[in-house]
């Protein structure tokens, strides 16, 4: 049986395509990163771990303001006026306690580093909507509650009449 060549030319042209082709539908091919060794693959992080969560980052905690009343906190009282003129009227009544000793003053602060009855705190003058506010500070940063604190903020409070 003879093949006609109008035959034979296509069927050749078909052999050569799957020759030449046929190869590479036969032999493993990349199958993704899945078939590789586990050594060799990429490493996978969830998508929530990518970044770190931000989400309350950026919030600012809430300020504890004093009341505006002049009735006494755990910490402080509130005075008239400007935070300067309390700073100066807090000095004078400072001086006027007897027992205090005041080692420093810092205006700019509004701070006052005192010692009484054995205990040792600042006294500070800030600045509030109702005027200033006098409170006592221990060297903690914390409001200062020991009994010479609260026994001189008391006194204070009497002298400045608050």
């Amino acid at each position: 049986m003879r093949l006609s060549s109008s035959l034979v030319r296509p069927l050749a042209l078909v052999l050569l395509v799957v020759s030449v082709a046929g190869c590479s539908w036969f032999k493993k091919g990349a199958r993704g990163d899945y078939a590789l060794a586990p050594e060799a693959r990429p490493l996978e992080v969830p998508p929530d771990l990518n970044l770190p969560n931000t989400s309350g980052a950026m919030q600012v905690p809430a300020a504890s303001q004093p009341t505006s009343s002049n009735a006494p906190t755990a910490g402080g009282f509130s005075v008239a006026g400007s935070r300067d003129d309390a700073f100066t009227r807090v000095g004078e009544a400072l001086a006027g306690v007897e027992g205090v000793t005041i080692a420093s003053r810092a205006q700019l602060l509004g701070t006052y580093d005192v010692s009484y009855e054995g205990a040792s705190f600042l006294v500070r003058v800030s600045a509030v909507d109702a005027g200033a506010y006098v409170s006592a500070v221990d060297p903690r940063g914390l409001p200062a509650t020991s009994p010479a604190a609260t026994k001189l903020l008391a006194a204070l409070k009497a002298k400045l009449g608050g």
